[in-house]
């Protein structure tokens, strides 16, 4: 859980079972979910630094910009952003409330937003249940659940605690944010006002990648590990091949950012997260990078084949290949991604 590899207790506490114990094992042995969050915080102070509470005030003043945009949905701040206790890779989540998911969409739509909505099932107090989530892409990961008008009086309770979740409306945050950063209306106004709903575009970027490190390939094909050491590998050996292209080295870095998203699909997954971040050069060689291996283990299709040896940057997509085929090396140093995306900013135009 504090690699994000996985995000449900239950799913934490089956899958750590079943790799100690064969068979079933009764929910009275597990841990409950409080002693695990007591464990998964030792674990984050002992493995990260403290976070600066600059972080903590710039993600304050993200929420309070998206809370003032969604004001119509009633929107509560919840999770580690209200409460300070933030760490990488936290995002900011909300308690919004709406019959029909698709007005919010509508909403986003119309500030130039790119996100996906996700709908769980999970089994929670004893019942199965839908929940409905719109991730933003952001400068920071933006986590929206979607609640009908109906429940906006009820008191949330934390499935780690049992105790009524911690939520603060646009008010009580502005408030908050005067209290302990200093901001008062004025400054807040200025703040608000220098901002925007598009984010640039290496914070979106950023933002897909992190959640990489938790998307553990099959050894099989990727012994490297996980699949942000293989695309920062790809990136690695696209910069040694071609320094100045910069739609290329995009697609060495990002092709493969969907998998965070969905596993079933992620070219086009990472295609909608990506879309209008990138140029079409760039998502022409995303879109095809995995019928390039076809090309190379000659199992694609004659029509296929002559459809994609026409197109000008054919030579380009079967590079990225052979950076896709060689950044497979377990252990094999490399940048960070934001040295990656810092590099990528600094190439002439």
């Amino acid at each position: 859980m504090h690699t994000r590899e996985v995000a449900e207790y239950y799913q934490a506490k089956q899958k750590a079972a079943r790799s100690i114990v064969r068979g079933w094992v009764k929910p009275a042995d597990l841990p409950s979910n409080a002693e695990i969050r007591d464990q998964v915080q030792i674990l984050a102070r002992m493995l990260e630094p403290e976070t600066p509470d600059r972080v903590l005030q710039a993600m304050r003043l993200r929420a309070l910009f998206w809370m003032r945009h969604l004001d119509g949905y009633h929107p509560r701040l919840i999770g580690s952003v209200l409460t300070g206790g933030i760490r990488e890779g936290s995002d900011i989540d909300f308690h919004l409330f709406a019959n029909h998911v698709d007005a919010i969409a509508d909403e986003l739509d119309d500030l130039g937003t790119n996100y996906r909505v996700e709908r769980k099932r999970l089994l929670k107090e004893g019942q199965l249940r839908v929940f409905t989530h719109i991730h933003i892409d952001d400068e920071y990961p933006i986590e929206l659940t979607v609640y009908p008008l109906a429940q906006m009086g009820h008191r949330f309770r934390s499935s780690i605690t049992g105790k009524p979740i911690e939520r603060a409306t646009r008010p009580e945050l502005e408030k908050l944010i005067e209290i302990q950063h200093g901001f008062n209306a004025d400054a807040l106004a200025t703040q608000m006002a220098d901002m925007n709903t598009r984010p640039d575009r290496a914070s979106v970027f950023l933002a897909l990648l992190i959640p990489l490190e938790g998307v553990r390939e099959n050894p099989r094909y990727h012994p490297e590990g996980d699949a942000l050491h293989h695309s920062l590998q790809v990136f690695e050996l696209g910069r040694d091949a071609s320094a100045w292209d910069e739609e290329f080295l995009l697609a060495a870095l990002l092709h493969d950012v969907g998998k965070a998203i969905d596993r079933d699909d992620h070219v086009a997954a990472g295609l909608e997260a990506l879309d209008g971040f990138i140029s079409d050069r760039t998502a022409w060689l995303i879109a095809h990078h995995m019928e390039a291996h076809t090309i190379r283990d000659r199992t694609i299709g004659a029509r296929r084949r002559r459809h994609l040896t026409s197109h000008p940057d054919f030579e380009t997509l079967m590079l990225l290949n052979d950076c896709d085929r060689h950044g497979r090396v377990p252990g094999a140093r490399t940048c960070s991604p934001e040295a990656a995306l810092d590099y990528i900013d600094s190439i002439p135009n």
